[in-house]
């Protein structure tokens, strides 16, 4: 079922600055109940888990709408139906664009926490996600520690990397320095060459790996064109037709503020207070985080369990190697003594 919900009066954001009357859409699947799982999704994701994560919905799947309620929701920020850079503030006839203010994965916490507030939600037995979800994850692990009976994140250390973080900074200075980025505001169906679809094609590239490039492409050519060459600039335009840059730029800013001590104390020290089962999940390919640095993460929870999805497909493998990732959430929950409906608090 979609929703949009509208959460009235003030929203106040970590880095001091406010909204009004903020929207967020939202994705449910199952009976309604006081409890869920929850979904976070990554960078360019949005409410609809079941279209981006779909091999893992279905009878006897991790997400099973017949036994579960599960809840996604746009994140802050966002573009797909959530308050965001191309929403209009309260009263005025243009949208934020980069007058929106500078949001991070804590604020996206707080919304999902309201929101789910409004759905009736008190507890959730499994929030799951990877990449910017799975930074989300471990803050519902510090933020509302008990509301929350296990958490999964998938390919995401304890704080953005300076190699990450490096790899933000490019694509940001694709996007500003595109001259069709004018005052911050962009075109919509902009041509391929543009910023964003640059920003894309470089992602793309930390996306994947050596191995899943050169098996999937070589060196195959096709009117002068290699066969890479073609598959990113192909990624580069469909995100540009349905994908917003200051919304990128957005929520890039976020995930480079992930940082479980910051403003708080020793990283490490800060990360043992997740006391919550916890399926840390990397993968052998993974060049944006790689699997040393999930492995990190994993061996200062208290209560963690590490597994390894080996798979040549680098970062993006937690979307596409879905058959094997939900044998391992499966695996996860039934050595916490849960079977694959995971919703045990009763109807709201």
């Amino acid at each position: 079922m979609k929703h949009l919900i509208t959460l009235p009066g003030v929203f106040h954001l970590e880095g001091g600055g406010t909204l009004r009357d903020v929207e967020v859409s939202v994705r449910t699947w199952g009976r309604h109940r006081s409890s869920a799982t929850l979904i976070c999704h990554a960078l360019t994701g949005n409410a609809d888990a079941d279209e981006w994560w779909g091999g893992l919905f279905g009878m006897g799947r991790v997400f099973d709408p017949n036994t579960s309620y599960i809840v996604s929701t746009n994140v802050l920020g966002g573009c797909s139906g959530t308050t965001g850079p191309t929403s209009k503030p309260t009263g005025a006839d243009e949208p934020f664009g980069p007058d929106f203010p500078s949001i991070t994965i804590r604020d996206m916490v707080h919304l999902q926490k309201a929101v789910l507030d409004e759905l009736g939600v008190t507890h959730l037995d499994l929030v799951i996600g990877g990449s910017m979800g799975g930074m989300q994850v471990l803050e519902w692990g510090i933020l509302y520690p008990d509301r929350v009976g296990a958490i999964a994140p998938i390919a995401v250390g304890s704080a953005q990397s300076a190699w990450a973080i490096g790899i933000s900074e490019a694509q940001r200075h694709a996007i500003t320095s595109d001259p069709n980025f004018s005052a911050g505001r962009y075109p919509p169906q902009a041509p391929p060459a543009d910023g964003l679809a640059t920003a894309r094609m470089f992602a793309m590239c930390s996306y994947r790996s050596h191995e899943s490039f050169e098996s999937k492409f070589a060196r195959t050519e096709d009117a002068g064109t290699f066969g890479v060459q073609a598959y990113l600039r192909h990624q580069g335009t469909t995100l540009v037709e349905r994908f917003d840059a200051n919304t990128y730029l957005t929520l890039i800013d976020a995930m480079d503020s992930h940082d479980l001590g910051r403003n708080r104390g020793p990283r490490e020290a800060i990360a043992r207070r997740i006391t919550q089962p916890a399926l840390v999940v990397g993968i052998t390919s993974d060049v944006l985080y790689p699997l040393a640095e999930v492995k990190a993460l994993a061996e200062v929870l208290p209560n963690a369990t590490f597994a390894v999805l080996d798979s040549p497909q680098g970062h993006d493998a937690f979307l596409t190697d879905t058959t094997e990732l939900d044998e391992i959430v499966q695996g996860f929950l039934a050595g916490l003594g849960r079977s694959v409906p995971l919703g045990s608090h009763g109807s709201a």
